[in-house]
């Protein structure tokens, strides 16, 4: 592979230089972070408060790389509980200025506060009423001006040793957006299976929203025999059915104990004469099971105290629905 030549510059700064500038950068950064701490007071409570009452959603503006972060903000507070989306102000002049109801709050992002094109559709936002969260370095700008509250973003600068490229104050206004979700958050009551329900394709989600029911095998793909049956009859049910255990049930479909693979080795192991010996001679008459209604990662956690492999579902009766394996909670991602 052919190495384009180096600059003049960087063949001068050697591999101690790099690591200072990247140090540096994490201390200025984290300073910027820490010094947010100085600007809590009530203008945060009243946007936290503010934002609880809105009917709508919460519309997050901002250019550049503060609508970079904007975006990021939006998408932490719509999964978090608060409904939010991100407009672009560009595109905002140009008809998506219509996305924004009257029943909304926006929360526009600009270091400067003096965006042109936040400037134009400020007083449009305003006329309709829709209440205006500013999150801004500038406190006496056009942006602080116009908005009901305003949140201090400020930094003493920025990491870029130019101070031009925005870094330390887009880490302090991510820093702000994450304080506010988690104000917000903690607010509403918001849980884990509230969270869950926001992020149904994720580990969490799958844990906290599939239950047994979703994962079980039911009806005939449930392996059962009676009591009585034999030892044949056993291993052919096993057998066909795939699960590596059988229920055994009694005549009103209760189950009262079960028999596995395992059981079975162990038995060939001590030289018992298998054609003699029925279900109910061999099952474990104390058979783990589980409800429908239970989550799946409480059938888990269940498996995994009890070291087995296999739990038998049953309704509040007592009777045989369903049976649940561990390769059925790995097939579904649940472990």
């Amino acid at each position: 592979m052919t190495l384009l030549p180096a600059t003049a510059a960087a063949a001068a700064l050697d591999d101690e230089q790099m690591l200072a500038r990247a140090r540096m950068t994490f201390d200025i950064e984290a300073a910027a972070i820490q010094g947010l701490k100085s600007h809590m007071g009530e203008s945060f409570v009243a946007a936290v408060r503010a934002i609880l009452a809105v009917q709508g959603r919460v519309v997050v503006m901002g250019m550049g790389k503060s609508g970079h972060v904007g975006r990021k903000i939006a998408a932490t507070l719509a999964s978090t509980g608060t409904p939010a989306m991100f407009v672009h102000p560009a595109e905002a002049s140009h008809g998506d200025l219509g996305m924004i109801k009257p029943v909304d709050l926006v929360l526009a992002i600009s270091n400067s506060g003096e965006v042109e094109e936040l400037a134009i559709i400020l007083p449009l936002i305003k006329r309709q009423g829709v209440p205006l969260i500013a999150m801004t370095g500038g406190s006496h700008s056009m942006l602080a001006h116009h908005a009901d509250v305003v949140l201090d973003s400020s930094v003493e600068k920025e990491a870029c040793p130019l101070n031009l490229a925005p870094t330390a104050s887009t880490a302090a206004q991510m820093a702000m957006g994450d304080a506010l979700a988690v104000a917000l958050l903690d607010a509403r009551g918001f849980g884990t299976e509230d969270f869950a329900r926001s992020h149904p394709g994720g580990a969490l989600g799958r844990k906290l929203l599939t239950h047994v029911s979703d994962l079980m095998r039911s009806g005939d793909d449930v392996p059962r025999v009676a009591p009585e049956a034999s030892m044949v009859e056993l291993m052919r049910e096993m057998s066909r059915k795939g699960l590596g255990a059988a229920a055994v049930v009694d005549s009103a479909g209760r189950a009262i104990g079960i028999f596995t693979d395992g059981d079975l080795r162990r038995l060939v192991e001590s030289g018992a004469s298998l054609r003699t010996l029925s279900a109910e001679q061999v099952m474990h008459r104390t058979p783990h099971t589980i409800r429908a209604e239970a989550l799946g990662v409480e059938a888990a956690q269940r498996m995994e105290h009890h070291s087995i492999t296999n739990v038998l579902v049953v309704d509040a009766q007592g009777l045989l629905i369903g049976a649940l394996s561990i390769n059925d909670l790995m097939r579904a991602k649940v472990i």
